[in-house]
């Protein structure tokens, strides 16, 4: 698919807005309800959509949420989305809480080999305090378990927050010379009515100094097929790596090659802007493929070259609140 001069070939599928944790950057600060169950797109329809999209040229799907685990049968849906042979790679984002051993080599079994785990503090007390659950021992326990299995690479995303984690920069990074982790540091970007303010933001340049004063210099690493928007840097003879995801010092809009699928079944170009196109409705009413193909199609022209995030500009910071889109 073809977004200006962009590639797209890459879909991130929302299945739920449900999840069992309550992070500060991701939850709205004001009270919410969840999408009710029948607005949610069903698992036949998602995978209708994606096999159309792949149709038109996508290869690689992430799966996220909310949190993906927490809805009902989801491996079973895997299953279906890995039988896809259009498609060469599928991950998951999950906070990992709810990954047990068994769930995990099932994953594997499926041919699934990436996870991404969002861990923001590897001390239990903040943790709890970040996402409103005292479930530490439970994501260490399953990244621990995805490395012993062989998932390759074991991604941890770290949202960095001023005044909350920033002390522990170094030690997260760390964890790069004792496993062959990627470790991504992603500057937090302000969504809907969130717990944080503009101010928590810390932007690559300082996390890199920060870095490079306590562990020693970095080294750019080439830039490589799937590395998505992650600028990669290693520490001498460490077997992991260390990425920057940099929406808001270092706008990576031009090379994004990004659809998302909402789990109310919108088609949303852009993390960062508020269009949205709705697919579900005319795929429940009847809508031939034809015609499923060109709502993906008008969703694909309305993909900006930029955003204005960071801007100063706050009425353009989007109203939808990340746990609705899936980041």
């Amino acid at each position: 698919m073809i977004a200006g001069t962009r590639s797209i070939n890459y879909l991130r599928i929302s299945v739920t807005d449900r999840c069992n944790f309550r992070c500060r950057y991701c939850m709205p600060a004001s009270p919410f309800a969840v999408i009710p169950h029948h607005e949610i797109a069903r698992y036949e329809e998602i995978l209708k959509i994606t096999r159309l999209a792949c149709e038109m040229g996508i290869t690689k799907v992430r799966v996220t949420g909310g949190e993906p685990f927490v809805r009902k049968d989801i491996l079973s849906f895997l299953e279906q989305l890995c039988r896809m042979d259009a498609l060469s790679d599928i991950s998951i984002t999950t906070n990992g809480a709810l990954l047990t051993r068994d769930k995990i080599q099932h994953l594997l079994d499926l041919g699934i080999k990436r996870l991404n785990f969002s861990l923001d503090t590897l001390d239990p007390e903040k943790f709890a305090f970040i996402t409103g659950r005292d479930r530490f021992d439970r994501v260490w326990d399953a990244i621990m378990t995805a490395h012993d299995l062989g998932m390759t690479p074991v991604k941890i995303n770290t949202v960095v927050l001023r005044g909350i984690n920033d002390n522990e920069i170094a030690a997260i990074a760390a964890l790069t010379r004792r496993f062959p982790f990627h470790i991504r540091f992603i500057e937090y970007m302000p969504m809907g009515d969130s717990h944080m303010e503009k101010q928590q933001q810390v932007l690559t340049s300082e996390i890199i100094q920060i870095l490079e004063t306590a562990l020693g210099p970095l080294f750019p690493m080439p830039h490589e097929a799937g590395d998505g928007p992650a600028k990669k840097f290693e520490f001498k003879d460490a077997p992991g790596v260390v990425g920057f995801i940099t929406p808001i010092s270092s706008h990576f809009c031009s090379e994004c090659n990004r659809l998302r699928l909402t789990s109310r079944g919108f088609l949303r170009p852009c993390l960062l802007n508020d269009y949205e196109k709705d697919i579900l409705t005319p795929l429940r009413n009847g809508a031939t493929d034809d015609r499923l193909k060109e709502i993906i199609h008008t969703a694909l022209q309305h993909k900006p070259l930029f955003h204005t995030l960071g801007k100063n500009r706050p009425v353009d910071i989007p109203v939808s609140h990340m746990t609705s889109i899936g980041g």
